[in-house]
Parts: structure tokens; C-alpha cells; sequence
């Protein structure tokens, strides 16, 4: 088959599913060629294909839209070729430079699987940092003042008045119809073809996880994490009765697929809990080839992956990078995510799509928190059908990528000598491995008492590897304050080094 029939086919199973509905717009020409990896010209012939099926037609200076809903439902009365999702490698950007943080501390003996006991660092990190006016570079979350939150409260407030009162069937497991297509259509228009009928809505990627793991692990069993990991992986492992084993972690090619590969070796692992793109806290994109290689382990072992895809908007490249997803040929993977952290965190909107999974997850929905609000949800699908959540990402992406710039070469101005840190390809932390002599949680502490707050890099681990780390967050706008916490971290550090 044709490249340009695939593309074609992909754009006719989407309409089939109803991720693009009769009456609209598809993506641009070069919309579809960046996102799907392909000249204009390929696109230019599979458009062309779709209006030969009656599928699509053109309006001058508009651009392709699906036909009306009988001209459609004739369209795809046609037989469809019975075939797995065609993969599609979007581009990767350059590194700036290599990263300075080669790899975490060496394990000279094999991970162990132990019982998670890290909630109560990590609840009373984060309350010291609400509870002290102070510059937020330990926060877990990014600067909302970039979020259009008053123009989604706005839609919010219009549908409330339309609608006093909702009918509670309404809100029942998967989710809202409308939230689910757009969700749907967003990923269809980013190369990633999806059944809306997989999506099932979440309170945030948070309980995306949670109803996850419950769903293909029990209390006792042993998952699979990376090492370091973010927290809240290691809490929906405790908060199930359950034991984790870590496993090295490059800061640039991700999780250490052999040593994985002889961990399920030696022992029974019930699920593998990865961020393969812009992970928390080391920020790198896990290459394409390593994805496939990490599934392809995993499935050969009959092993779920539970993928945490929070970030992926978040990317300092040309294209949003593959999820695990779309190297799942047996329903294996369970991928997870939000619009937490990157339009509007106070709606705690998330997803899952669970794969062979699915009708658990559902069910596990249903019986742990019955609903999702309705209004939230269709405030926010309300705005993705606005067309503006493009431009709002741009900015962004825009004031990210400048960021972490700034924070790379002002902790290399101001950090001593022996301070490493990592390269983020996406997402607002860095992570900092100061010189060994220095305690994070001594240097947060002291931190705190001058009004500065760090995320120790004890929170990111169960065992002790981390002590001399640290992540900071570089989402808020760059000041003078900002400038000068930084150093006075710096001199901290030296201090104690």
C-alpha cells in the first residue's frame, strides 16, 4: 500500500469513528503533512483520494471538510481494509547541546522490590510550599498565569446557564460525548489515529493511573518504575498495597530496557508505570526506536504498560513525539493523561484509553468516583472546538523552551563546580545533581527559611540514590527575585559542598 493510501485510510477510519463529523473542516495540507511526517505532495493525493470516495470535498480558500452526514454515511459504506494503524515517526529536535547529567548513580546490585513509603515526604514538601509565600521553584505545577482559565470559566459559566441542572446519567463513565471527540480528534490530527470508544474521562491523570494500575495489578504485586520517577507513580503504588522496583533510568533514552529485560527475568513484574515523553523529573523524549523496543518486551511478556503521557503538549520540538500507544499492537498499553498541565489545572480533566482494559477502567470509574463533572467537561471541549488551544500552546511552548534556557545557564553561572544537570526536551523541570557531600533535604530546608523552595530528590525515589539532587521548575516568568533565589541556591549549595 501507497503511502498516500494509508494516510487516506487513517482519515477515513477517524470520520468512521466520528472523530471528524459531517460538516468539518480536517486538517490543512500542511497541518497534515507536519503532523503525519509526510511531504505535501502525499497529502495533497490522499485528499485527493478521500474526494474520489465522496468522503471529503474542497471550498475555495477554506480548505477540506467532511461532506454532509448522507453523503458520508454512503462514503463509508464502502469495505474497509482490515489492517493494524499505520506508525508515523514524527521529527525529532536536535539536543542543544549534550546533556552534562550522563546517567543517575550506578546500581552495583540488582533492584529489589520494596513496599512504597514516600507519600508523607512528599504531602509535607508540598504543603511547606503553599504554606510559604515563596519563590516556587520546588512547585509541582506550572505558572497558571499562562492558562486562558478565565475564558474557559467564561464557556463554563454560559453552559451553567443554559442548563441549570444536569441529569446525572449524563455524567456516568466514559465520559461526556462531546469531551471524548475532541479528544480524539486532537490526537487524529496529530498522527495518532484513536477509537473515541477507548476514552474513558478521568478526575486528571492522576486517577487515570490509579484506575490503571488497579485494573491490571492487585495488592502485593510487583510494578515496574523508573528510577528517578514521578512521585505520584510511587503513590498510586502505595495507595494499592502494592511493591515497586525501580529501574536505572538514562536522562536521555529513557528507562534501561535491558536491565528490564532481566528484571522480568528474575521475577514476577505486574505492570511496567513509564513517562516515556518529557518525563518528571529528568525532562528527556525517550527515542522512537526505544519506545517500540520497550512495548515489544513488554508484550512478549504479556506485561501492561501504564503510560503517563501528562506532558505531551509540552515539547520544545517541531511535532508532539509518539506516545507508547502507537506502537500497541495487543491493547497492552494504558495510556494516561490531562489537560492538567496544559490548559486549565483547577478542572482536573483527564483520560485514559486503556486498551484490552478498557471496560475495567470504566467500571473501576464507576465504583471509585462515579463521575466526572459535566460542566467542566464540556466547558473545556467547548474551547477545543473554539480553535484556540493551537495558539495558547504555541505561547507556551514559546515561553518554556526560553525558560529553561535561562535556568540551564543561570544554575551553571551561579551553581560550583560538579554541579550536572539534565537536558529537558519538553515540560518546566530541571533536574540538578549537586556535588555528593550535599544533602537536598538539608538544602530545602535552608532554602525555605530564606523563602526559596526545590523539590529534594528523595521525593523521586524509594531508595537513597537521590539525596545530592534536586528539580526545579522553570514554568514562572523569569525576574530579578527569580535571578537572585537562584543564586543565593547557588551559594547554599557551595556552602555545603
Amino acid at each position: 500500500m501507497k503511502l498516500y493510501e494509508k494516510l487516506a485510510d487513517e482519515m477515513t477510519e477517524a470520520v468512521r469513528r466520528g472523530v471528524f463529523a459531517a460538516g468539518e473542516r480536517i486538517p490543512s495540507v500542511r497541518q497534515a503533512s507536519q503532523q503525519h511526517g509526510v511531504s505535501i505532495k502525499t497529502v495533497l493525493h490522499a485528499y485527493a483520494l478521500l474526494e474520489s470516495r465522496g468522503l471529503v470535498e474542497t471550498r475555495p480558500q477554506s480548505g477540506y471538510f467532511v461532506r454532509d452526514a448522507v453523503a458520508m454515511a454512503a462514503a463509508l459504506d464502502e469495505p474497509r481494509l482490515s489492517r493494524p494503524p499505520a506508525v508515523h515517526t514524527p521529527p525529532v529536535a536536535a539536543a542543544l547541546d549534550e546533556p552534562r547529567l550522563s546517567r543517575p548513580p550506578a546500581v552495583h546490585t540488582p533492584p529489589v522490590a520494596a513496599a512504597v513509603d514516600v507519600s508523607r515526604l512528599v504531602l509535607s514538601t508540598l504543603r511547606s510550599i503553599r504554606a510559604h509565600d515563596a519563590v516556587p521553584l520546588g512547585s509541582p505545577y506550572p505558572d497558571p498565569s499562562l492558562f486562558p482559565w478565565r475564558r474557559i470559566n467564561q464557556y463554563a459559566n454560559a453552559i451553567a446557564r443554559r442548563q441549570a441542572s444536569w441529569n446525572l446519567i449524563d455524567d456516568l463513565p466514559p465520559g461526556n460525548p462531546q469531551l471524548i471527540r475532541q479528544i480524539a480528534r486532537r490526537y487524529a490530527e496529530n498522527g495518532v489515529p484513536v477509537d473515541p470508544d477507548e476514552i474513558v474521562i478521568t478526575l486528571g491523570a492522576t486517577e487515570a493511573i490509579n484506575l490503571s494500575l488497579q485494573a491490571v495489578a492487585k495488592p502485593g504485586d510487583t510494578v515496574a518504575v523508573e528510577s528517578p520517577t514521578y512521585y505520584a507513580m510511587l503513590h498510586a503504588i502505595e495507595r494499592l498495597g502494592m511493591r515497586a522496583i525501580e529501574v536505572a533510568t538514562h536522562p536521555v533514552h529513557g528507562i534501561d530496557i535491558e536491565a528490564l529485560a532481566q528484571v522480568i527475568a528474575r521475577q514476577k513484574i505486574a505492570a511496567c508505570m513509564v513517562m516515556p515523553n518529557f518525563q518528571n523529573p529528568l525532562g528527556f523524549q525517550m527515542p522512537d526506536a526505544r519506545k517500540q523496543q520497550l512495548v515489544e518486551l513488554l508484550a512478549a511478556h504479556e506485561i501492561p504498560a501504564i503510560e503517563n503521557d501528562v506532558y505531551q503538549e509540552l515539547y520544545f520540538g517541531e511535532a508532539r513525539p509518539s506516545p507508547l500507544k502507537n506502537f500497541d499492537t495487543k491493547g497492552l498499553v494504558l495510556h494516561c493523561a490531562s489537560f492538567s498541565k496544559s490548559l486549565t489545572a483547577s478542572y482536573r480533566i483527564g483520560w485514559a484509553m486503556p486498551g484490552r482494559y478498557r471496560a475495567q477502567v470504566e467500571k473501576l470509574k464507576f465504583l471509585n468516583t462515579l463521575t466526572t463533572p459535566s460542566v467542566p467537561q464540556v466547558a473545556v471541549a467547548d474551547y477545543l472546538r473554539q480553535d484556540g488551544y493551537d495558539r495558547h500552546l504555541r505561547q507556551v511552548r514559546k515561553a518554556y523552551r526560553q525558560q529553561a534556557s535561562i535556568m540551564m545557564a543561570m544554575v551553571q553561572r551561579f551553581f560550583p563546580a560538579g554541579t550536572r544537570m539534565s537536558n529537558p526536551q519538553g515540560g518546566y523541570v530541571l533536574w540538578v545533581e549537586l556535588p555528593e557531600r550535599v544533602d537536598s533535604m538539608r538544602l530545602y530546608q535552608a532554602a525555605l527559611a530564606r523563602s526559596i523552595t526545590i523539590g529534594p530528590g528523595m521525593m523521586f525515589s524509594m531508595r537513597d540514590d537521590f539525596r545530592h539532587f534536586i528539580r526545579l521548575n522553570y514554568s514562572y516568568p523569569w525576574t530579578a527575585q527569580t535571578e537572585a533565589a537562584v543564586k543565593t541556591l547557588g551559594e547554599l549549595v557551595a556552602q555545603m559542598a
